[in-house]
């Protein structure tokens, strides 16, 4: 077993709870195309896949015609680049972990399915940019979450092999991407999973808070580093 070097972690109910801005967006987007707005934790179980999933899923037709698609797909991009930021809370802990995972000598990466285009500026707005060595973003690699490449690509980045890396996320997107990369994940309990219970995840354990996370890899690398000297 390997001391871990680095830990990658996602955004969107994980390091922030951005609900407030992508529902304002995605109801503004349906309000603009006739439709009534949704409730914000409907809204929720929407989120983890990427902007275009949630653009999808908001719609009341289960299978939207490409056209209707892309004047969705406009809309939403429109009002949310307006609200992006405005009222996403960082989470409790967050800021006290990242620290604390910082402080240990960790690398810091976001991983993300969010673009770009709206990952860079909520990272500035919140404070949080700082803090990390790498951002891949769900328009950075060929395949998004819960495919492993963002993961990979972010270990490529930081300069860790993927048993030095940990995977900190909130859904099974997250899970998935982090398992079949290669690194072990640990999940927080409080993020969105698209309505499902993290009790139901594949993973190397539940954590309350960042904090907690940042203890967890903390007591890893003493235990690994200990039985590196014990050999």
């Amino acid at each position: 077993m390997t001391p871990f070097r680095a830990a990658l972690l996602d955004l969107d109910g994980t390091l922030l709870d951005s609900i407030p801005d992508l529902a304002f967006a995605a109801n503004a987007m349906r309000v603009e195309l006739g439709m009534i707005a949704l409730r914000e934790d409907v809204v929720a179980t929407f989120v983890g896949k990427g902007v275009d999933n949630l653009v999808r899923r908001s719609l009341d037709a289960a299978d939207p015609s490409p056209e209707d698609f892309a004047r969705a797909r406009e809309a939403f991009y429109r009002h949310y680049h307006l609200v992006n930021g405005e009222r996403a809370q960082v989470y409790p802990g967050v800021m006290e972990g990242l620290k604390h995972m910082r402080d240990q000598g960790l690398k810091l990466a976001v991983v993300t399915n969010k673009p770009t285009e709206f990952t860079l500026p909520l990272l500035q707005r919140t404070g949080l940019a700082g803090f990390f060595d790498a951002v891949v973003c769900g328009d950075t690699c060929a395949r998004r979450k819960p495919d492993p490449d963002q993961v990979l690509h972010a270990c490529e980045l930081l300069g860790v092999t993927v048993a030095e890396a940990v995977t900190i996320g909130d859904s099974i997107n997250d899970a998935q991407a982090g398992r079949s990369a290669g690194t072990q994940v640990l999940v927080v309990p409080y993020g969105y999973n698209e309505g499902r219970d993290v009790r139901e995840l594949d993973v190397d354990g539940i954590v309350d808070t960042l904090v907690n996370a940042a203890q967890w890899v903390e007591l890893w690398n003493q235990n690994q580093n200990a039985a590196k000297a014990q050999a």
